[in-house]
């Protein structure tokens, strides 16, 4: 994908999670997030993520570690993987210390992240690194010189 054609195209995030209120505080850390534009929709559980999976493409899943009535991700992300999707996961998490966040690989995480470390630039980086995205030509260093 070209980068004018990825500036047309935005990169589809669903966030998971069962607080509607980190919805609004991840939207409005994002919301002066021009290149690459980000189209963010919300589930507020994994049953309402599976059916938009289902329905849509998205380029990255951000989850919730702790989702009611799982137990973390070690029960919701092979239920997403299940399904058929293949695109990156991150857990999200208010604390990712624990040691069983060692084992994240395992059950097909990409990435974990504390819900206090997103922002702006971190959402550049996460996408850079984990969705295929071409960079902008104004990024790129000029070596044709």
């Amino acid at each position: 994908m070209s980068a004018e054609a990825t500036r047309r195209n935005a990169v589809k995030v669903l966030f998971v999670d069962d607080e509607f209120i980190e919805f609004r505080s991840l939207k409005k850390k994002i919301a002066d997030l021009s290149e690459p534009r980000v189209d963010i929709e919300y589930s507020q559980s994994i049953g309402d993520a599976l059916d938009k999976i289902k329905a849509a493409r998205f380029d990255l899943i951000l989850l919730d570690n702790r989702l009611l009535p799982n137990a973390d991700f070690r029960e919701t992300v092979p239920e997403l993987r299940g399904i058929g999707y293949t695109g990156p996961i991150g857990v999200v998490s208010t604390d990712i210390s624990g040691n069983y966040f060692q084992e994240f690989p395992d059950y097909g995480v990409d990435f974990r992240i504390g819900k206090d470390e997103i922002d702006v630039q971190t959402l550049q980086h996460i996408i850079r690194e984990y969705v295929t995205y071409d960079v902008p030509d104004f990024w790129k260093d000029d070596y044709s010189i």
